[in-house]
């Protein structure tokens, strides 16, 4: 996976996306969830009522390896931090996941119990951790079967299922095909359709809002970027980048025509290439790093202040902890962006 290394955004506090941010407290799981009474999961849980399936389960994960279990995963290791949202959007609470504190930091959508235990980093986690936490399911994140991690997790004896973080051939779709397989290997399937109705009526909520708004122009880009040896870095998310694809279910048009990845459909470029997309509306991850805040250079430079979107007040940064990598909720917070700032400006 290509991973940002800098993500701390700046808030745009308005009432659509407080709507969309899934709260979470401390209560007894009703229904048919599987995370344990008293665990901490996110308020839609508590009012979940979905059925948990039972018996043998056969899944072929998304490097087409054939995974077998007894029964749907309930004490599941993640190792990746979609991965770790959908299982809490599942209303199962992980046993083990790799870097906590990442995870609270930059995924906002979901919240962990504050007793899981830490496998360490995403690329590097601890098997001793993992084999202690007892598992029966590890969920890893992999490019093909040659990654070494995939063998060591193997090594342990306790099942795997490898996904795929993204596509950009179909970013929506594999959003959702990976959070599906999920509910499957841990028999909530009934839950994962539930959900994935919620995100697809929030989608048309928005997309209803973002005709009513009357944009100038329906182009937009998304990026972020990071100071680079004193320079401005910019990534661009392209057509095949996931937020990409959800500010077009929303009705807005994704512009980037650069060079991108295939797999997550993203680009680089520096604020000069900010000029391509001429009078598109621009969206973007804001930072406050202190090795250097790039959006504070950004309104340094003449190029970025004489973009028209700039000088017309259509650039706007998302809110705080979006993943840009995540789930139907972390797309729900997306989308609950897109639509509240384009109703506002």
């Amino acid at each position: 996976m290509i991973r940002p290394s800098r993500r701390a955004v700046v808030a745009t506090t308005t009432a659509l996306t407080a709507a969309v941010l899934t709260g979470c407290g401390t209560t007894e799981v009703p229904g048919g969830a599987v995370a344990a009474p008293g665990e901490e999961i996110s308020d839609s849980c508590a009012a979940d009522a979905t059925e948990t399936a039972t018996g043998p389960v056969t899944l072929t994960d998304q490097l087409g390896r054939t995974v077998e279990l007894a029964a749907p995963a309930s004490r599941v290791a993640s190792l990746e931090w979609q991965q770790t949202e959908d299982l809490l959007t599942l209303c199962v609470a992980p046993v083990a996941v790799a870097d906590v504190e990442g995870f609270a930091t930059w995924d906002t959508a979901e919240k962990l119990p504050e007793d899981t235990a830490d496998l360490g980093t995403r690329q590097e986690p601890d098997m001793d951790a993992l084999v202690t936490a007892n598992p029966d399911l590890v969920v890893v994140e992999v490019t093909s079967e040659d990654d070494p991690v995939l063998g060591q997790l193997e090594a342990t004896g306790i099942p795997v299922l490898a996904t795929i973080g993204a596509d950009a051939s179909d970013p929506v779709g594999h959003m959702r095909a990976l959070f599906t397989l999920l509910g499957e290997a841990t028999g909530r399937t009934a839950r994962a359709e539930a959900v994935l109705a919620e995100l697809d009526a929030t989608i048309a909520d928005a997309r209803a809002a973002v005709a009513d708004a009357g944009l100038p122009t329906a182009d937009f880009l998304y990026f972020d970027g990071w100071i680079d040896g004193g320079n401005v870095a910019i990534r661009p998310f392209g057509p095949g980048a996931l937020f990409s694809a959800l500010g077009a279910e929303v009705g807005l048009n994704p512009v980037w025509t650069g060079e991108t990845d295939p797999q997550y459909g993203l680009g680089q470029t520096d604020i000069e290439g900010l000029l391509a997309v001429g009078d598109a509306n621009l969206f973007y991850t804001a930072t406050e790093d202190p090795a250097g805040d790039y959006v504070t250079e950004l309104e340094k430079n003449s190029l970025w202040t004489g973009l028209p979107a700039v000088q017309e007040g259509r650039a706007h940064p998302f809110p705080t902890g979006i993943w840009t990598f995540g789930g139907p909720r972390s797309c729900e917070q997306a989308i609950g962006a897109y639509a509240a700032i384009i109703a506002g400006s």
